[in-house]
Order: structure tokens, then sequence, then C-alpha cells
């Protein structure tokens, strides 16, 4: 399906037609590919003076994920964004392969629900995808660095990915939530053996 590509515009907030020096700088929006119109978002970077966090409270219990600004603001932003409208709460984790990674966000829970829309975050060269670390998941057809709100957890010293896809933080606080979590899939289906929900999210910003 073809995909319509909405730009958002790259700057917002241009100052007026006669010119005022004293004016703001403009702001840069994200880039954002529209999948469902009436999921349209306004993403803007993540500031990076200020600290993001996002805990998401499980069935199994609750982890934290401390946002990157600097490698993946827009998906980032796009992050706090859903977390703050509730639209992990209900979701479950689809995809769990032991000792490598837990993978959840799709509101179908079947891997191929989203968001609504995409944002991109290209990953640099040297992007590594380490135990404790968070990325968006995407599919093969999709530039690097894409994302909608599946995202996955890696539970492996190294998973030796390609740098294909946006690191948009890592676990700071609950890793054994996710270590318990990690063990219940199995590895030939990739299947969860339990029902894994996320209940709640909650966003703090210092």
């Amino acid at each position: 399906m073809r995909h319509a590509l909405v730009p958002l515009l790259l700057l917002a907030g241009l100052a007026g037609c006669g010119g005022d020096d004293s004016a703001p700088p403009p702001v840069a929006l994200c880039n954002v590919e529209i999948q469902d119109p009436a999921r349209a978002p306004n993403l803007q970077p993540l500031d990076r003076s200020k600290t993001y966090r996002i805990e998401f409270r499980t069935s199994h219990g609750a982890f934290t994920v401390e946002l990157d600004s600097v490698r993946s603001p827009c998906n980032g932003d796009s992050l706090v964004d859903l977390a703050r409208e509730g639209f992990f709460n209900g979701t479950r984790f689809h995809r769990i392969i032991p000792g490598f990674v837990i993978q959840g966000g799709d509101p179908t829970g079947t891997g191929n629900g989203g968001s609504g829309y995409t944002t991109v975050d290209p990953p640099p060269p040297d992007t590594t995808y380490t135990r404790g670390v968070v990325a968006m998941a995407k599919s093969q057809f999709e530039e690097p660095g894409t994302g909608g709100s599946q995202f996955f957890v890696v539970t492996v010293d190294d998973a030796r990915l390609p740098p294909d896809y946006a690191a948009v933080g890592k676990i700071v606080e609950g890793m054994s939530a996710v270590e318990r979590i990690s063990k219940l899939g199995n590895p030939r289906t990739e299947m969860p053996t339990e029902r894994i929900v996320i209940r709640s999210t909650s966003v703090s910003v210092s």
C-alpha cells in the first residue's frame, strides 16, 4: 500500500512578513509518513537539555526507559506522545525470543499493527544493540531508523544487529522485569508462553 508522505513542515513558527529580530527562532519539526489520517501527529524533536523517561507497568513488573534525545529525537518524541495518550495501555508483548529480545507496542498483537504513522531517525553507523537497549521495530522494506509504535528491548549482551533500527533509549530501572518477560517465550515460534500486558505508562521530564 502506498503511503502519502506528509512533511508536517520542516520549520514552524516563521516570522511575519515584516520580519521581527526579536522573534524566537523557528522550531524544527519531524518528518512523518501518515498511514491513518486520523492519527497525524505534530512531532517535535526531544529537547536535548532535558531527560525524558517512560515507565512501562506490565502484568509482569515495571521497567523504565530513558530516551536518547540525540540519536532518536523524533522517534523518542513519538513514544512520549503515545505514552501520554495511553496508546500502549492494554497492548501486549507479542514476540519474545529468549536470550535475544522482547517486542511489544502493537495494538493488534499480531506484529502487523502500529501507530498509524512512522517517523525516521537514521541510526549512526556505530549503533550497537546491547543488553537493555530499546529500539524501534520495523519491516525489512522500511528505511533504516523507521519507527511507529512497535519497540523491542535487547536481553542479550550483544544482539549483533546491523545499524538499521532507531535506538530510542536504554532501560535504567526494572531490567529484572524485562528478564522475567524474556523467559516467557517459545524460541521456536517466538510467541509468548503467557499473556504479558502493558497495563499503563507514565512520562517524566527533568
